[in-house]
């Protein structure tokens, strides 16, 4: 993205005090939210004329931040600042040695710190994935941080009684080798064939497109070896669907319906468990943001962040 310049820090707090929303810098910042646990954060500044509160985009397992398309990003940024983050075990933030003694619930409160980091007190939130479950559980515990909630290529939070299919078969068995042993090469090949899997048969798969990207994501995190900790996350605290038909958020679901992570009817059946949901599909979207869904995907987005936010004391 192009702007007035970017500034990097370490703990150093680069928002002042009128608030991140006059931001006219990039600023890439690391934000404390465990001991010895940090998270790289970036801010990128609204480029139109009356931007909107931000936008915080939340990504899926095992997944940096900068997967988000910098195409994407651009879009969104001519209407709201834009925020995105490496979760922990990813990109440039901490790294465990051993499996990880957290889960989604310490994933989500993550997001609030990054909000908390730039002195942003309501965002519009766009997840992903598991960042869609993430989005879920801050609708239930921090309404009041969200202006608005996009949520994509993602299942609802366990419903009593509900039960949804799975990933495919070929994604799974793709996923038993997270930790295979692999040279540089042999990584990125594996990273490609990965995302063409995800991608799904609806839109076209451009190889050099994703190799580009996932060249890009190791350059940023600085070393070859393949995320694969939010594999081994402690799942507990997930069972609270019941509790999604109270959310008063208003919740934009996309449907991806070649989507082979998150395979129908997870979108709409998530769109109807929330209180203020409402889906739209993208035909052909599978689990991943290539170019061609990009524009669809950025629209969509752009026209929930217009939705009426309600009051929450």
């Amino acid at each position: 993205m192009s702007g007035a310049g970017r500034v990097r820090t370490g703990d150093q707090n680069l928002v002042d005090a009128a608030g991140a929303g006059r931001q006219s810098v990039a600023v890439e910042r690391y934000v404390d939210v465990a001991p010895g646990v940090r998270l790289w954060a970036e801010y990128l500044p609204a480029t139109g004329p009356t931007p909107g509160a931000p936008i915080l985009l939340i990504m899926g397992a095992n997944t940096s931040g900068l997967a988000w398309p910098d195409e994407l990003v651009t879009r969104l940024a001519e209407h709201h600042p834009v925020i995105r983050y490496d979760h922990r075990d990813t990109g440039r933030s901490t790294w465990s040695e051993d499996d990880p003694d957290y889960g989604p619930i310490e994933l989500a409160q993550d997001a609030i710190a990054v909000l908390d980091a730039f002195d942003v007190p309501q965002a519009h939130l766009v997840g992903m994935s598991l960042g869609g479950i993430l989005v879920q559980l801050l609708l239930l515990d921090h309404p009041e941080r969200i202006a608005t909630a996009t949520v994509f290529c993602t299942g609802p939070l366990p419903l009593p009684g509900v039960e949804l299919p799975g990933p495919a078969e070929p994604l799974l068995r793709m996923w038993a080798e997270l930790d295979d042993p692999r040279d540089a090469e042999g990584e990125l090949t594996w990273r490609v064939e990965h995302w063409r899997l995800l991608n799904g048969t609806g839109t076209p798969f451009d190889p050099a497109e994703f190799r580009a990207l996932e060249e890009r994501i190791i350059a940023h995190t600085g070393h070859i070896d393949a995320p694969s900790a939010h594999a081994r996350m402690v799942i507990e605290g997930l069972d609270r669907g019941a509790e999604l038909a109270g959310v008063d958020v208003p919740t934009l679901v996309i449907e991806a319906p070649d989507d082979p992570a998150y395979p129908p009817p997870n979108h709409g059946t998530l769109a109807r468990a929330l209180g203020a949901g409402r889906l739209v599909r993208i035909p052909g979207m599978g689990h991943a943001i290539n170019r061609t869904v990009i524009p669809p995907l950025a629209a969509a987005i752009l026209t929930q962040t217009q939705q009426r936010t309600p009051s929450h004391a």
